[in-house]
């Protein structure tokens, strides 16, 4: 049982036929926003992602780059650690399912298995898709393609299966008993109505190709991609031997990321091999919705797939951060627009956010010295502002919980929102003339709230609210979650105001 305190997430492991685009860096992203988070917060995490360099379609891959397979993923899986360095993520550990480490683990499980009785050797004819790498009845077929549109070809090879029938019951009283293990509750609908309709024996080895983790005491099998796939979420913990105790410490997963694509296997499959091999599942699999681009389904062939190295050098880092955590409800499918992308780049983050703590910070500058002022006695206004910051850690660590960063966003943009009104309500440009003792105390119950709001921020937009923190004079060690309640000491000196959100402006017309 995973201890008090901890938190494990994980991405799922990247399949390297192919370069990083908007889906991959999305999925990361809401694991980071969640990551941060729980730091701050003062959880101890465990961040995982990876690359998955497995089974039939690599090998074609590779033999079409004219490559041997294991330098095709090396140059690969670097891209996918590029990514991630470009998006400022920050994870603890990349796994690759070419390690021993995970080799290791996979045959440790497998014989865990057999031992319990769940693999036995036969034989498999049926459809195969090499592109979903996965197996299809007769009935799921259209128009003679897999269901996803890959083509299917006929395979029959002598093959071990998992007997995944045995397991129906016992998954239908899992889900029974752990309602919320797949989220959004759509997709745990889903779930339980596939695994309703009767489970099949699962092939889970080939002889057609090599490329893959030998089967323990039979090399002329290699292991079912997704069952090498899905263990690397406990190959990375060490199981089952744990040197570092990290299995002990974070399994069971408090969150499997997914795209809604390839929640049968982390929904299905997954739990049963681990059930069948003593182990817990995760506590949660957490299933997001695709992009599209300006409306059109995203395809190589239109030719419109969303690099998103090219979003931050077009827009910035934080703000395509932010962009693709705010503007989709999470767990449904999101359509990216440019003319969205900029209008929340300038209203919500220039306008809003940016220009609330730059007129703040240049007020204090310019009538305070340099200085955190001092505040006088607090009128109602200044207390509800406040207390609008002080109640927002609860809120959006229970949104933060629920897998809900659109909505957690949304509840810290209504306290922006809130600090921007009451500026122009108390005018503490007009109150420099009137009453400067007023002003002080207005302009520190903002300060006071940009800190907090800053602080908040941290785990979607890390540089821009560091930036932030820096100009309010916050040291490192009162930038967590435990230092919401702290506050600015008067006196202290503010370095010179910098605005953090530039607006973007169309290059034609700069």
């Amino acid at each position: 049982m995973a201890a008090a305190g901890a938190f494990y997430i994980t991405t799922p492991i990247y399949y390297v036929n192919d370069s990083p685009h908007i889906g991959h860096a999305y999925t990361t992203l809401a694991c980071d926003a969640l990551a941060r988070f729980m730091r701050l917060d003062g959880r101890e995490v465990r961040f995982l992602t990876g690359t998955d360099e497995h089974g039939q379609k690599v090998e074609k891959a590779a033999g079409a780059a004219g490559k041997h397979p294991q330098a095709f993923t090396d140059e690969v899986s670097l891209r996918f650690r590029d990514l991630a360095q470009a998006m400022n993520f920050s994870f603890d550990d990349f796994i690759r399912t070419t390690e021993e480490r995970h080799k290791r683990t996979v045959q440790a499980l497998w014989n865990r298995l057999v031992e319990t009785g769940d693999i036995y050797l036969g034989s498999y004819a049926g459809w195969y898709s090499v592109r979903d790498e996965a197996f299809y009845a007769e009935s799921e077929l259209v128009d003679g393609k897999a269901p996803t549109g890959a083509p299917v070809e006929w395979v029959e090879e002598p093959s071990y299966f998992f007997r995944l029938s045995a397991w129906q019951d016992r998954l239908l009283q899992f889900y029974d008993e752990h309602p919320d293990f797949v989220m959004p509750q759509t997709r745990m609908n889903e779930v339980r109505s596939f695994v309703k309709g009767g489970l099949q024996d699962l092939s889970v080895s080939r002889t057609s190709f090599s490329w893959g983790v030998k089967v323990p005491n039979d090399p002329a099998h290699v292991m079912y991609v997704w069952l090498d796939a899905l263990t690397n979420y406990i190959a990375a913990l060490g199981w089952p031997e744990d040197p570092q105790g990290l299995f002990e410490k974070f399994w069971p997963a408090d969150v499997h990321m997914v795209g809604k694509d390839i929640l049968r296997f982390h929904a299905v499959y997954w739990p049963a091999f681990l059930m069948s091999a003593g182990l817990e599942p995760p506590r949660r699999v957490f299933a997001h919705g695709w992009w599209t681009n300006e409306g059109q389904k995203i395809s190589k062939s239109l030719g419109n797939v969303i690099d998103p190295l090219k979003l931050v050098e077009t827009y910035g880092l934080d703000q395509t951060r932010y962009f693709l955590l705010r503007e989709v409800p999470f767990g449904n499918d999101g359509d990216f627009s440019h003319a969205a992308m900029v209008r929340r780049t300038n209203h919500d983050l220039a306008n809003d956010f940016g220009n609330l703590a730059q007129r703040v910070l240049t007020m204090i500058t310019r009538n305070c010295g340099g200085v955190v002022p001092e505040a006088g006695p607090l009128t109602a206004e200044d207390e509800a502002l406040l207390g609008a910051g002080r109640n927002l850690l609860p809120e959006v660590r229970r949104l933060m919980e629920a897998v809900a960063p659109h909505k957690a966003l949304e509840a810290i943009w209504d306290v922006v929102g809130a600090a921007n009104r009451y500026v122009d309500q108390q005018a503490p440009w007009v109150l420099r003339k009137s009453d400067p003792e007023r002003m002080a105390s207005v302009l520190r119950v903002l300060a006071e709230t940009v800190r907090r709001l800053a602080i908040l921020t941290q785990p979607f937009m890390p540089d821009a609210s560091a930036k932030m923190l820096d100009q309010l004079a916050v040291p490192a060690d009162g930038r967590g979650f435990a230092s919401l309640d702290a506050t600015l000491e008067a006196g202290t000196a503010l370095p010179a105001p910098q605005g953090v959100f530039p607006r973007h402006v169309e290059p034609e017309t700069a």
